[in-house]
């Protein structure tokens, strides 16, 4: 029998409330486990609104939500956001850590939060600290920086900090939303090499959004979602 996919998303529609026309119009999106997908789509193309569901934050009207096979419609909004704190982790564009914490502090947000996640990470290591410790030097952060307030590191100090809250306790599923708007091209390159080798060695499929497209060939998989979306064909004008 065929494993379920990490995500599969499969006869969908979802519209914004007060909104005339679907956000988004999807037949089948399927990520395997352990895969590398970059999603790229202009603005409006419903980026924001994918992400949206595959975090269970909306339900969509019409269809089948499937997160590791377990179909998020059929959960009650607590055990959904119980079901993304085990599972996901995020890496948002303005990274939202919180500013009056040490960077360990921030790291270890999730673990406070789900003691799944907290649990895989002590297979690992001796303690949550250690393996805080582990993901950062893994993501090239000096262990000078470690226990500095957050707001007082660079944008891509901050960066890496965001990628290690969301690694830690191997997650199964990454999910990253424009980090690297903020870099330049070098510093994009060595950023994505450190998040892509951490996701392979926690086996984590890695759900990248970007509008940069020259990011693209690094991923086993690209979507284009404005190819993809039937919502966005459409709004097409005739």
């Amino acid at each position: 029998m065929k494993a379920a996919p990490a995500i599969g998303l499969y006869d969908l529609s979802f519209t914004w409330p007060r909104q005339p026309v679907p956000a988004l119009l999807l037949d089948e999106l399927r990520i395997e486990a352990g895969q590398q997908v970059f999603i790229s789509g202009p603005s409006g193309s419903g980026k924001s609104t994918l992400l949206a569901i595959i975090g269970g934050i909306v339900t969509p009207q019409r269809g089948t939500v499937s997160i590791l096979g377990q179909p998020l419609q059929s959960l009650a909004p607590g055990r959904r956001d119980r079901f993304r704190v085990d599972h996901l982790g995020f890496i948002f564009q303005q990274f939202n850590l919180l500013p009056y914490l040490s960077v360990i502090d921030n790291v270890l947000l999730p673990c406070r939060f789900s003691s799944t996640r907290r649990n895989r990470a002590l297979e690992r290591a001796d303690g949550l600290p250690q393996a805080a410790r582990s993901l950062l030097d893994g993501l090239d952060l000096a262990p000078s920086l470690w226990t500095r307030d957050v707001a007082s590191l660079s944008i891509g100090q901050q960066q890496r900090v965001a990628a290690a809250r969301a690694l830690i306790g191997r997650p199964d599923i990454i999910v990253a939303d424009e980090p690297t708007s903020a870099l330049d091209a070098q510093r994009q390159q060595g950023f994505l090499d450190l998040l892509q080798h951490q996701c392979r060695q926690s086996a984590s499929a890695l759900v990248f959004v970007s509008h940069d497209l020259r990011l693209a060939q690094r991923f086993d998989t690209r979507i284009a979602l404005e190819q993809v979306n039937r919502a966005e064909r459409m709004q097409e004008p005739a």
